[in-house]
């Protein structure tokens, strides 16, 4: 009883990192209907921003954490701007290899300039260990948790009660409806671009306080991961990415816990196989059909 609860517990925190990159994909398809593979870099930036003000200008890590999300808010917007906008009237194909090239130019400016080494993300919050009841938690474990949800709550409310989200959600319906009546869809998607990025950034910065070590490559498989996330809970669906989140997290725990370490991958992308099999459209998604 006592590891089915502790692996229970470990999978909410690395499902909530998986979650905060998800939304991110989930929130550029519902926009867009575009693939920004390009997210995991940006998560991977994010978590050398927050290194580099931690270690260099020794700064708080919260204040780290929220400088490191802005940067990176600016860094989504000018990989949209730069990348993404001459392409909006291209065909998807175009797009998607794009947001390949921008992945993969990121990962290698990064080990151009800052090496391929591993490096020890600074320990500036001293661990404390909580025993509770069958549990055993760490004070970080329960920051990241915390962070991660409130983070998910700030956006819903952006989504649902904030003027810049209700343009979100009028452009993801119609960006030409939107455009006619007054919305400016330019902005509205650099703004998507931005509060994405900065939940990447956020994941980054937290999975390097959680794991101790973060490198330029560190992004691909984790942003694969938080894709399959999406794809799983609903892509377009913020609420279904976020639930995608927690699921992929409980799998690669579950698998480690059954002794499947050296295969938890493979689970994850054999469950993207299956959903797109079973149900395209994801947990929370309907199925939509084209009239021609």
């Amino acid at each position: 009883m006592q590891i089915v609860m502790q692996q229970l517990v470990n999978s909410l925190f690395l499902g909530s990192i998986y979650a905060l990159l998800a939304l991110g994909y989930t929130m550029v398809y519902g926009i867009i209907k575009l693939i920004n593979f390009a997210h995991g870099e940006v998560y991977m930036i994010g978590s050398f921003l927050g290194y580099y003000l931690i270690n260099q200008y020794h700064m708080n890590f919260f204040v780290a954490l929220i400088l490191s999300m802005v940067i990176s808010a600016f860094l989504g917007v000018a990989i949209e701007f730069l990348a993404y906008r001459p392409l909006r009237k291209s065909t998807r194909i175009a797009a998607l290899i794009t947001a390949i090239g921008v992945s993969y130019l990121l990962q290698n400016a990064m080990i151009y300039f800052f090496s391929s080494d591993v490096r020890a993300f600074p320990q500036t919050i001293e661990i404390v260990n909580f025993d509770i009841g069958f549990m055993k938690v760490t004070n970080i474990q329960l920051m990241i948790l915390v962070i991660a949800l409130a983070l998910m709550v700030l956006l819903q409310i952006i989504v649902q009660k904030t003027k810049m989200g209700k343009a979100m959600r009028a452009v993801s319906v119609d960006a030409d409806a939107a455009q006619l009546m007054g919305i400016n869809v330019n902005r509205t998607i650099s703004f998507t671009f931005a509060l994405g990025s900065a939940l990447a950034a956020a994941g980054g910065v937290l999975i390097g306080l959680y794991y101790n070590s973060i490198d330029p490559t560190m992004g691909t498989v984790p942003g694969l991961k938080a894709f399959v996330a999406a794809v799983l809970g609903g892509i377009g669906i913020i609420p279904g990415a976020a639930l995608g989140g927690f699921i992929i997290g409980l799998l690669e725990t579950i698998a480690n816990a059954v002794g499947l370490s050296m295969y938890k991958d493979a689970v994850v992308y054999a469950v993207l196989i299956i959903i797109l099999l079973i149900r395209p459209s994801g947990i929370l998604g309907k199925n939509v059909k084209e009239k021609v």
